[in-house]
């Protein structure tokens, strides 16, 4: 059940009046809720602990038609949710590619605030895209200790002759940008090389490791001599910017952060994954990576804070990323290493390296081909049973599997302990997961999205965790979504409910009313990765502070 709804009377845009869960302890019923980054934790296990969703409830989950969730624009944003939002009521995040960004009552999906924060860029304007037009593409983050939402977007102030990327604060209540944002991405630069605002894409969802927002940047399609960014924005500070970009030597380019699960974290360092660079000549430069930043973020370029698979080179040239799927942080306590990096190429592998020294240009502690090659774009979800730990993942666009991860030394990638789900015309999303206490009941969740031309289902479908069978099938004529989007959208689970972002549309799925209370996701002290001690520091670069145009009504 959801809180109750705050009596106060609100209109736009003014009121008026993370971790790695699966293996930590449970916290109190009564706390609070909050899904605040893409795949509700900095590890982006995609994990949601909620006991209404006991596999009987979760069968007969349907739709709250009484749950308006209109909003204008295209959506490849995951939702967030927060218990104590505006005026203490529950609430709903949402961001579009219209650069519209929503608080929707999480109990009726009414708007309780919406801010503009700049007009979209058309995709006439950029050098190649899927995306028309280009706003908001990447999943928010919320500070809840500064009660700021943190999002980038793409923006012009003069109908497409000109192109910005912002990163933007704004207040949660209010939805009014904070005092010292947005940041103007296009003053930065690292070793020589300025970032160029209208080649680079922003995909990677959002990650916040201490006081510092990271933010990742791609490319449009691998169009132009564009480079991976990560860019570092202290929240309290957001004058004082830092970045580093992959391919800067003279003659490369490439290395995109641009797996929808984005910058993810053990509580002490980001970690990202990186795509392929060209005109390297053999010589590596950042590129086909997993990656540990010290915060800054600093890069050591020591081979205990990178891992790139000995036939980079070959990945390069055959355009099969490793970055397709952002890193997903796992423990595995009976595993020797114990503290894991999965990482899921477009090559169709999977591959496991030690987070606590990833060991350069070498070998993976494990690997296995878990699917056909071109495929693996997505973000990965992980859980652990009785029975062992597991990931799931979007094999390509009609299939969902899982594997299991050995507790041995080393540990090994189990794909017979796994199952698979072909889903047909169907297709699926990014999979998320829900249990009814962070060990049982393990339900695996999918969309059953478009992709590049098939329609699939538009459906919610869930799955048993441990076997693969039909939990959830889809519901009937009222549970109909529209406008999800292949490998970016995915849900998420708070209080009872399940909600999906589509187009132009929140939409709210409930188990039946009798459910018990639900027991919110956990809070717990991830562990972090040994220190190690960066080569450089680069200079922090001082920016104007540009503001978005005011906001219109919408």
């Amino acid at each position: 059940m959801l809180p109750m709804k705050s009596p106060i009377s609100i209109s736009s845009p003014v009121i008026v009046g993370s971790c790695i869960a699966v293996l930590s302890a449970i916290s109190e019923a009564n706390a609070q809720v909050n899904v605040t980054q893409f795949h509700n934790h900095a590890s982006r296990d995609g994990l949601y602990v909620d006991s209404a969703f006991a596999p009987g409830a979760a069968a007969n989950l349907t739709r709250d038609l009484n749950f308006d969730g209109a909003i204008v624009g295209n959506v490849y944003a995951q939702p967030l949710y927060l218990d104590n939002g505006p005026g203490g009521r529950p609430t709903i995040i949402a961001a579009t590619e219209s650069n519209n960004v929503y608080a929707l009552d999480a109990l009726d999906g009414s708007v309780v605030w919406e801010r503009n924060v700049g007009d979209p860029v058309p995709a006439n304007d950029v050098p190649c895209t899927i995306l028309d037009p280009l706003g908001i593409t990447s999943t928010p983050i919320v500070d809840l200790a500064s009660r700021a939402l943190l999002l980038a977007a793409m923006t012009t102030p003069d109908g497409g002759a000109t192109k910005k990327h912002f990163i933007i604060s704004l207040n949660i209540d209010t939805g009014d940008i904070n005092p010292g944002w947005p940041v103007d991405v296009e003053t930065v630069s690292y070793n020589g090389i300025n970032f160029t605002p209208v080649i680079q894409l922003q995909r990677a969802a959002l990650g916040i490791v201490g006081d510092t927002l990271y933010v990742g940047y791609a490319s449009h399609s691998d169009c132009s001599l564009y480079h991976g960014w990560l860019v570092g924005v202290p929240i309290d500070n957001p004058a004082s910017v830092t970045a580093w970009a992959a391919a800067t030597t003279a003659g490369t380019h490439g290395g995109a952060i641009w797996g929808v699960g984005g910058i993810a974290s053990d509580g002490k360092n980001p970690f990202v994954t990186t795509g392929n660079t060209s005109g390297t000549n053999g010589n590596w430069d950042g590129g086909e990576a997993v990656i540990r930043f010290q915060p800054g973020p600093i890069f050591s370029g020591l081979p205990s804070d990178y891992w790139v698979p000995t036939n980079w080179p070959n990945l390069d040239n055959a355009d099969l990323d490793l970055g397709g799927s952002g890193p997903l942080l796992v423990d595995v306590p009976d595993a020797t290493p114990s503290h894991l990096v999965v990482a899921i190429g477009k090559d169709g592998k999977a591959y496991l390296v030690n987070r606590d020294n990833l060991g350069g240009i070498s070998v993976p502690i494990a690997s296995a081909q878990v699917a056909g090659i071109q495929f693996l774009r997505q973000a990965a979800a992980a859980y652990r049973t009785n029975q062992g730990t597991y990931v799931a993942f979007r094999a390509d666009r009609s299939t969902l599997s899982t594997f299991g991860i050995t507790g041995t030394n080393p540990p090994t990638i189990d794909i017979a302990s796994g199952w698979t789900v072909n889903r047909g015309a169907d297709d699926c999303g990014s999979p998320f997961v829900t249990s009814t206490d962070g060990t049982n009941n393990m339900i695996v969740w999918v969309v059953g999205t478009e992709d590049r031309g098939n329609p699939g289902d538009q459906r919610l479908h869930g799955y048993d965790g441990q076997t693969g069978a039909v939990v959830y099938g889809g519901g009937g004529p009222n549970e109909l979504m529209a406008g999800t989007h292949n490998y970016s959208t995915t849900g998420i689970a708070a209080r009872g409910r399940i909600y999906v972002a589509g187009d132009n549309k929140i939409y709210a799925f409930e188990v039946p009313t009798s459910s018990p209370t639900p027991t919110p996701t956990p809070t717990v002290t991830p562990t972090s990765t040994p220190t190690t001690t960066p080569r450089a520091t680069p200079t922090p670069r001082p920016r104007p502070n540009p503001r978005p145009r005011p906001t219109p009504p919408l």
